[in-house]
């Protein structure tokens, strides 16, 4: 101790033969010390003297024995512990009030340990697994099916419908087309390949094709008007000995009157009616 040292810095009574206390190189009396510098301990409130172990934590203080859980009261130096609302607690006690469970196991999510949250549930790491391949699934895009988690590869392996058009896995939406799914921008005429989905369309040998396709490429020919017959959505046509007409063309090759539901004569390729035909 230099000459400047031989006496307390507060109380200014010598410290030979004394025990002190430096702080910021000026000595004190541990009185002295105590009075001004030592910090009130949380639990007991009184100060924490120099010749104690002060315990800090986000700015307060405890008495090493006075570091201890608030409900079981276990010392807490040296041993991992958990905050609620600035009370200390073990992390037995902690997890017995606070700790979520695990989804998948059901056992307490311990404090510290990583947790994974999903659709308001949590899981440990390790039991955030894709249910097909067991791998851990992270922040990994996943797919839930039957509350059950599937990362997208194992997913579209085990329950997506592929394209019958591309191969592709349809990941939403598509059309059911004689029990096989296709994309919607799959789903075209086999003619002109304009897409059919939420249009009119005619099968044909298991191939759609748009009314238009269908009426130039299949459809019978009137006999009166030459135009395609679509017989689609009701639409009422005659035929006749390997001829057809459009009910609105069945009509008398003379006097035009309409013929649909009428007696009729032929004279060569043409339709009369009764009075017509005997005249």
């Amino acid at each position: 101790m230099t000459d400047n040292q031989t006496d307390c810095h507060y109380c200014l009574q010598s410290l030979r033969g004394r025990k002190y206390a430096l702080r910021e190189e000026i000595a004190y009396c541990v009185t002295c010390y105590d009075s001004l510098f030592a910090n009130p301990c949380e639990e007991c409130k009184q100060p924490i003297e120099c010749s104690s172990k002060d315990l800090s934590y986000k700015g307060r203080h405890w008495h090493e024995r006075c570091f201890k859980c608030a409900k079981c009261s276990r010392s807490l130096v040296e041993k991992p512990f958990a905050a609620k609302d600035e009370v200390l607690l073990c992390t037995e006690c902690y997890s017995d009030e606070y700790s979520s469970k695990c989804f998948h196991c059901q056992k307490t999510i311990m404090p510290g340990s990583r947790k994974m949250e999903f659709k308001g549930s949590s899981w440990h790491e390790s039991c955030f697994v894709c249910q097909y391949c067991r791998q851990p699934l992270g922040t990994k895009p996943l797919i839930t099916k039957d509350n059950e988690n599937y990362c997208v590869p194992c997913f579209e392996k085990q329950f997506a419908h592929h394209c019958y058009s591309c191969k592709k896995v349809i990941t939403s939406g598509g059309v059911t087309y004689y029990d096989q799914p296709w994309h919607k921008e799959c789903f075209v005429c086999a003619g002109c390949k304009t897409q059919l989905s939420g249009q009119r369309f005619i099968s044909k040998d298991e191939c759609p094709y748009c009314v238009d396709c269908f009426s130039k490429s299949y459809a019978k020919k009137c006999a009166a008007c030459k135009k395609p017959i679509a017989a689609l959505g009701g639409a009422k046509f005659i035929t006749f000995e390997e001829r057809q007409w459009h009910g609105e063309c069945f009509n008398c090759a003379k006097c035009s009157v309409s013929l649909v539901g009428q007696g009729f004569l032929t004279q060569q390729d043409r339709v009369l009616c009764h009075e017509c035909g005997s005249a």
